[in-house]
C-alpha cells in the first residue's frame, strides 16, 4: 500500500500525542496493561485506517476516544459476548450534591475504589472526571445520551465517595460540620 508522506505526517502531528491518553484510559477500563496494549494499537490501526474521514481543523483527541470505545464495545462483544444493559435516565440523582471526600487519601485507594465500580460507571468517571471531557463528548464517544452521562455520572461519584468515605473513617478523617473553620 502506497502512503502519501503528507498523510502520514499529519496522522502523527494530530494523533500521535494523543497516545498515552488512550493507553492510560484503555488501561483503566480493562485492568489489563497487555491487552490495553493491543486496544490501543487496534484504536491506531482504525484511525490510520480511516484518517481519510478525519475532518482537519476537528478535535482529533475526541475522535480517537470515539473509535476506542467503539473498539472496546466490539471487543466484548466479540470476546465475552455481553450485551449492553440500558439503564433509565433519572436526572435527580445528578442535582443532588455531596461534599467531596477529604484529599488525604492515598493513589492506589482511589484506584481501588474506581476499579471497584461498575465499567459502565467507570467510564464515564474517566472520560469526565479523569480526561476532562464535556458530557457532550462523553455522551459522543460512549453513543449514550447525555442524561445517561449525567446519571452515570452521579451514580459512579456517590459509588466512589461510599467507599472512600469508609477508607477515609478508617484513618479518622471526619466531615468538618458547617461551624468549623477549614
Amino acid at each position: 500500500m502506497f502512503v502519501r508522506k503528507s498523510n502520514l505526517e499529519e496522522f502523527e502531528a494530530v494523533a500521535l500525542p494523543h497516545l498515552n491518553d488512550i493507553f492510560r484510559t484503555a488501561s483503566g477500563l480493562l485492568r489489563n496493561q497487555t491487552e490495553a496494549e493491543d486496544l490501543a494499537q487496534d484504536v491506531y490501526m482504525n484511525a490510520w485506517k480511516s484518517f481519510h474521514r478525519f475532518e482537519p481543523g476537528t478535535n482529533c483527541r475526541a475522535w480517537l476516544f470515539k473509535i476506542l470505545f467503539h473498539r472496546l464495545h466490539h471487543h466484548r462483544r466479540k470476546w465475552f459476548q455481553l450485551k449492553l444493559t440500558k439503564e433509565a435516565d433519572i436526572l435527580e440523582d445528578t442535582l443532588k450534591w455531596e461534599p467531596p471526600v477529604n484529599d488525604v487519601l492515598t493513589d492506589e485507594e482511589i484506584i481501588t475504589a474506581l476499579n471497584n465500580i461498575p465499567e459502565d460507571y467507570r467510564a464515564v468517571v474517566l472520560l469526565a472526571d479523569v480526561e476532562e471531557f464535556s458530557y457532550k463528548e462523553v455522551a459522543a464517544a460512549l453513543d449514550i445520551p447525555m442524561g445517561t452521562v449525567m446519571s452515570r455520572l452521579s451514580r459512579a461519584r456517590r459509588m466512589l465517595r461510599e467507599q472512600l468515605t469508609t477508607v477515609a473513617d478508617s484513618y479518622g478523617i471526619r466531615k468538618k460540620t458547617s461551624g468549623e473553620a477549614s
